[in-house]
């Protein structure tokens, strides 16, 4: 299992969505959040909204996601963990293309990364 004391700052990422459920709003229908992370210190760079049952992130969230994660400190991660279960393509090409290399691991072994995030956004939502 991955944890936070493995790394250094923005040594590596982790993208995941970040909701079980879809969120709904009444004017747009229902939407997932994806979040980028800093494995390190667990500090949400980045979150894109995808309507829900849209499978992944298309060219243009992929490219915002890791601009906006890149603002923070003015330099990429020389890793972007991926869960397996998430196709993740687009969001996969990109990290290649700026030269990060992308990992992919079950969910179980992000757990004690991304477990509190989604525990937080539970609670906002009102589902725990």
């Amino acid at each position: 299992m991955l944890h936070p004391n493995q790394f250094e700052v923005n040594e590596a990422w982790i993208a995941f969505k970040l909701n079980d459920q879809p969120i709904h709003t009444e004017q747009d229908g229902d939407f997932d959040f994806f979040a980028l992370m800093d494995t390190a210190s667990c500090f949400i760079l980045s979150s894109v909204p995808l309507k829900a049952g849209k499978a992944e992130l298309g060219e243009l969230e992929a490219r915002r996601l890791l601009k906006e994660g890149r603002a923070h400190k003015e330099e990429l991660p020389k890793t972007l963990f991926l869960p397996k279960a998430h196709p993740g393509t687009a969001l996969a090409a990109e990290a290649g293309r700026l030269g990060i290399d992308v990992v992919r691991v079950s969910e179980d072994q992000l757990l004690a990364l991304v477990g509190e995030a989604k525990q937080s956004f539970r609670e906002h939502f009102g589902w725990d």
